[in-house]
């Protein structure tokens, strides 16, 4: 897509469909936890989602190229790999609804990867955005529903995931615009699924535990490989669909819809919604709001 066209419906159908993936991931996160460290979630998730792709990648390893696998194994790292284990360890201590919400700051994050690293011009107002997004993850990170200051670090792991989204966001479209989305989202899958595989079965108790077969590991399992395989695999093919489609900004904005989707299922979970999360949220999809509409109105027609 030129930068001066509208993104087109099957961008925005696509978007809708990874918000209700994405959205879901996080209680995923929750019910996988209840057998597993969060260490063998993340790498039981990352197996799973870079093997499945595996049948379909044979024809496609003979279009990367030597110069394409520093960057796909870049975009495996900071796009799948790092972020799996941030938000599995942040989880432990976070309700999946919250994590939802402090994902938001994705295409915040993005915005200011794209200022420092890829020399973007960016606007007062997109500033302004940026501003109060922080705001309101400040909001979300203090938020404890006693009034009183009490932070909470768990949190800047997800803040820290969401940098990793970002760099992998603008990797993806200034670095590698040759390659296709599956190919960009197998590859780089499939090459960190070796490490995570052999992590999971000589670092932890994973054999143990699913000889034991305890109750609940079998749901666990269930729910971190529907994770792995919808949540990540064929998110992440559709997510490089759009970017290819369409620009950064316009699929960091899928992460307006994340927070509705995943505050839903946690609530329905039991999980409590207080009114700092109400708060915090709106901040920084106001924050958003302002960052992209900015940007698209730099594209628009003179």
């Amino acid at each position: 897509m030129q930068q001066n066209e509208t993104p087109p419906l099957k961008a925005w159908l696509l978007l809708l469909l990874l918000a209700m993936i994405w959205g879901s991931s996080f209680i995923l996160i929750k019910k996988g936890l209840i057998a597993f460290r969060p260490d063998q979630l993340a790498a039981i998730r990352i197996a799973s989602a870079g093997f499945v792709l595996l049948p379909f990648l044979m024809q496609r390893f003979k279009t990367v190229q030597r110069h394409h696998w520093p960057k796909l194994i870049s975009v495996g790292l900071v796009g799948s790999f790092i972020p799996a284990f941030l938000f599995a360890f942040a989880q432990t201590q976070l309700p999946s609804g919250v994590t939802g919400v402090l994902n938001t700051f994705t295409p915040l994050a993005t915005l200011l990867i794209g200022v420092l690293v890829f020399k973007q011009i960016v606007a007062l107002q997109q500033w302004l955005g940026v501003l109060i997004g922080l705001a309101g993850t400040v909001i979300l990170i203090t938020a404890n529903g006693s009034g009183e200051f009490q932070f909470n670090a768990y949190a800047l792991l997800i803040i820290l995931a969401t940098i990793c989204y970002g760099i992998n966001l603008n990797l993806i479209k200034h670095h590698i615009p040759d390659l296709g989305a599956l190919t960009i989202t197998g590859v780089s899958l499939f090459l960190v699924a070796p490490p995570a595989l052999l992590y999971l079965l000589f670092a932890t108790p994973f054999i143990e535990q699913i000889t034991a077969a305890q109750s609940g590991t079998y749901f666990s399992l269930t729910a971190i490989l529907i994770l792995g395989v919808i949540g990540t695999a064929m998110a992440l093919i559709i997510f490089n669909t759009v970017v290819k489609m369409t620009d950064t900004t316009f699929t960091s904005s899928v992460t307006y819809l994340i927070p509705i989707v995943a505050l839903i299922l946690g609530v329905i979970d039991g999980e409590p919604f207080l009114i700092e999360h109400a708060i915090g949220m709106a901040a920084i999809l106001t924050g958003v709001f302002i960052a992209n509409r900015r940007a698209q109105k730099r594209k628009s027609p003179a």
